[in-house]
């Protein structure tokens, strides 16, 4: 079963639902094109805001080159389980931008509230803090039925 409700809000309850997976799950995978076309994944750490999420990267590695030359991608969450009738996660399709200089304090004092071990890290590797903004949500979870989904159509 699938709702679609592109261009509406997303109601308090389901938002409720998106807050809460994105708040138990620790890694994204984001999904980005090489030059070549081929598609390349990546776990990454990230930390919400609202459903906004920020990760760390170096600017030089492969998946970063491929936002800056087409910010255009997709990312997936899904908390392990045990059990496909737990299964759950999201799948997005969004934008990832590298932040500005002014807005990376906050950033990163974001990120390493969530990820403590981050701030050695942080001090010893060239990472740079980036923004995912979601511009489509699919919502999945099987503890509501096998194949229940939600989408939205963020407008920006």
């Amino acid at each position: 079963m699938t709702t679609r409700t592109p261009g509406r809000r997303i109601d308090k309850a389901a938002r409720a639902a998106l807050l809460a997976l994105l708040e138990e799950t620790p890694a994204l995978t984001l999904a980005t094109l090489d030059p070549d076309g081929a598609p390349r994944a990546t776990p990454l750490y990230f930390a919400p805001v609202d459903l906004t999420l920020i990760f760390l990267s170096d600017p030089a590695s492969q998946h970063s080159r491929n936002l800056q030359a087409d910010p255009r991608c997709g990312v997936a969450i899904y908390p392990a389980v045990a059990d496909w009738r737990s299964l759950r996660g999201l799948q997005m399709r969004g934008q990832a931008v590298r932040l500005s200089e002014m807005e990376t304090p906050r950033a990163l004092q974001l990120y390493l509230q969530r990820f403590l071990f981050a701030a050695d890290l942080a001090r010893t590797v060239q990472a740079a803090p980036y923004r995912f903004q979601p511009s489509w949500i699919r919502r999945i979870d099987n503890r509501q039925g096998f194949g229940f989904q939600q989408e939205w159509q963020i407008d920006a």
